[in-house]
């Protein structure tokens, strides 16, 4: 699967299939995301969970095994080499667009887990119609210490599958991530009764958390594309 990925991409670019394929579906994603908030807009509750739900799930599951078959062998981690461009525009430009978009990236992967988990806490059904509940929205110490665990176990047992399905040996990398997953649920969970104190009403904090997700997620797909557009269009170098 690696050395497919690193076969030549399908938009015309310089780049790769994995990273044409990633760019798709980034703005894929996006785009599902700014159509999810106007359903939220116009209180349509059952649309917006469906369509959030099946897009944050659908967004971790793709970039979770893509960057599996990768191998976590990123741009980011591989050198100038990637970069065509001369130093200056290299440590001044691109580093630090770079930089800020895997911040976000993982501040976005935080948030898409907790907005799943709050998404099911803070709803009601009433009349047929779903919409968020009012009130203080809080979780038991021991509850959240079983959601750990069965997710730990979760990701362990995923590790153990997929290493047997792709016939191969233990990988450091590879266990990274599932190690990364595990630590990502144990921080959403640890943070929660932070949140707690904050925005107790679950309704408010739903929609407050929901607004910055979606300002994350468009930051995102703009410093995502701008460095997708440096490497690949203006500033092609050694890739593969």
């Amino acid at each position: 699967m690696k050395e497919l990925l690193a076969r030549p991409g399908f938009l015309g670019t310089a780049a790769t299939l994995g990273a044409d394929l990633s760019q798709l579906m980034a703005m894929l994603f996006t785009g599902l995301f700014i159509i999810g908030w106007v359903q939220a807009r116009k209180r349509l509750g059952h649309a917006h969970h469906w369509l959030m739900l099946g897009g944050m799930v659908s967004m971790l599951g793709f970039f979770t095994s893509y960057y599996l078959f990768r191998q976590l062998g990123v741009l980011a981690f591989e050198g100038k080499e990637g970069f065509g461009g001369s130093q200056d525009l290299y440590d001044h430009v691109f580093i630090p667009i770079l930089t800020v978009h895997i911040i976000l990236v993982i501040i976005g992967l935080i948030l898409a887990v907790y907005m799943i988990i709050l998404g099911f806490r803070a709803q009601q059904i009433v009349g047929g119609a779903r919409q968020l509940r009012s009130g203080d929205l809080v979780i038991r110490k021991e509850k959240l210490l079983r959601i750990f665990l069965v997710s730990g176990g979760v990701l362990l047992g995923l590790y153990a599958v997929v290493g047997t399905r792709l016939g191969t040996d233990f990988s450091l990398r590879r266990f990274i991530v599932y190690l990364a997953g595990l630590l990502v649920v144990g921080l959403v969970l640890g943070i929660e009764k932070t949140i707690e104190r904050f925005w107790p009403d679950g309704e408010r904090r739903h929609r407050i958390l929901g607004r910055l997700t979606m300002a994350i997620y468009c930051i995102l797909f703009v410093t995502g594309t701008i460095t997708y557009t440096m490497l690949y269009i203006l500033y092609p170098g050694k890739i593969g």
